[in-house]
């Protein structure tokens, strides 16, 4: 086949805290450090979050980005791509700040307000760490996830149009690509559209394949040949759907950020052995791996050399 599929890894987020997994970078040198690995691994594209170095909590200082940003550059050619749905702590202005400041080739861009459930974690755990980590689970039991009509314009402009940064578009439901296709109709976003499937997230879309292959159906009919999308499945279901995502003809996303785990009962000790696993499915069905420069291409993005960092 001549289609390249591109490999994203997300590789903290804001989602898993510092108990969850010794293996979950927190500070901006393991940051960096697990990003350069995941990219020398094969990822094309890095999703990424910030934390507060000694604590870990989600942090969406522009200067801890700034920590680890420039050292991830140095060492590879791989797209950074900077969240712009941050964490529960913060507000949208709080969100794009990093990104703002940086002007990646890519951010993440979700479509919808929506609940965000993470309270299922707390079950069984007492161990914490920190004392943040049970309050901030529990809270998001009375959490919505602010995702406006406004929102996403102000990102749009704040973001794409003044500093040509493109969009990983994070679907967590069908609806939301409705609101895609709403913002498309507008011309406010204009292709080669690039969409982040997302299944499994208490509040969202259920990980199961009827639901990807549903997706998958909406965005064909909404979107036509002016789209390409990748699979994000949370927890468990992160190497089943990212194989049937390969195999449908999408990209794939790994990483900490979405699961913790590199088989059952095994923590993954870092993003690149996530990578490495998904290589070898994609091995298996004789596709070939995206570099930066395809991941590029394919997607229009303007190049590493006109970032802010």
């Amino acid at each position: 086949m001549s289609r390249k599929v591109i490999i994203t890894c997300a590789i903290t987020g804001s989602v898993h805290t510092p108990s969850m997994s010794p293996h979950l970078p927190i500070t901006p040198e393991d940051i960096a450090k697990q990003a350069i690995d995941a990219a020398n691994a094969g990822a094309s594209i890095l999703h990424l979050h910030a934390r507060d170095p000694e604590t870990g909590f989600p942090s969406p200082d522009p200067h801890v980005f700034m920590e680890f940003l420039p050292k991830i550059r140095a060492a590879t050619d791989v797209v950074i791509n900077i969240s712009t749905g941050g964490g529960m702590n913060m507000n949208v202005r709080d969100r794009i700040r990093a990104a703002r400041e940086a002007a990646p080739e890519m951010a993440s861009l979700n479509m919808g307000t929506m609940n965000f459930g993470l309270f299922p974690a707390l079950a069984g755990r007492n161990d914490w760490t920190h004392s943040w980590e049970p309050e901030f689970l529990e809270s998001s039991r009375d959490f919505v996830f602010k995702n406006t009509f406004s929102d996403i314009e102000t990102i749009l402009a704040d973001l794409g149009d003044a500093n040509g940064t493109r969009f990983e578009f994070e679907c967590y439901d069908v609806g939301h690509l409705y609101t895609l296709a709403h913002f498309v109709d507008r011309g406010l976003i204009k292709g080669p559209i690039f969409i982040q499937f997302v299944l499994g997230v208490l509040g969202g879309i259920g990980a199961d394949p009827d639901n990807l292959a549903h997706l998958k159906r909406t965005a064909d009919k909404l979107f036509g040949d002016q789209y390409q999308f990748s699979v994000l499945g949370a927890g468990r279901h992160q190497m089943p759907l990212a194989s049937m995502a390969a195999a449908m003809g999408g990209n794939v996303r790994v990483g900490l950020e979405d699961n913790l785990y590199l088989r059952k009962g095994e923590l993954a000790p870092d993003n690149a052995s996530q990578v490495r696993k998904i290589r070898e499915v994609l091995d298996g069905l004789s596709l070939e791996i995206a570099t930066p420069d395809d991941a590029r291409a394919q997607l229009g993005l303007k190049g590493a050399d006109k970032v802010s960092f």
